[in-house]
């Protein structure tokens, strides 16, 4: 039994899992807007809020507070480019926003497998 058992498999290894989430975050916060299945935009959206929300509370923290915040989204993104703009464009729309950043819209099934696909995007304010 999976009793609160958090997180999804996707049908990949550890390593494979890690990977994939990386890019579809990286991915989604580079061009905003990604086309994926539905369960893998669920694996990652709840990721991305939590970078958002930790971007956007650290512009009111103090200096070593804002430092250990951009460190904690460059471990958890791997990559240290997309750190400006994660903290410097996208935080600040969302400012004034208690949560609910992404939204999924539902495109149907893929035509090969039948996977149910989504649009996975920001918000606009």
């Amino acid at each position: 039994m999976r009793h609160q058992v958090a997180g999804y498999k996707l049908g990949r290894t550890k390593g494979a899992r890690i990977a994939l989430r990386r890019n579809l975050i990286k991915q989604l916060l580079t061009h905003e807007r990604i086309r994926t299945t539905r369960a893998k935009a669920a694996a990652i959206r709840g990721e991305v809020e939590r970078l958002i929300t930790l971007a956007a509370r650290s512009a009111q923290a103090e200096p070593a507070q804002q430092v250990a915040a951009r460190r904690l989204a460059a471990a958890r993104l791997g990559d240290n480019r997309l750190i400006p703009r994660l903290f410097d464009e996208i935080a600040p729309r969302f400012a004034s926003r208690n949560g609910g950043y992404t939204r999924m819209i539902k495109l149907g099934p893929r035509r090969g497998d039948s996977a149910e696909m989504v649009i996975l995007e920001l918000v606009e304010e």
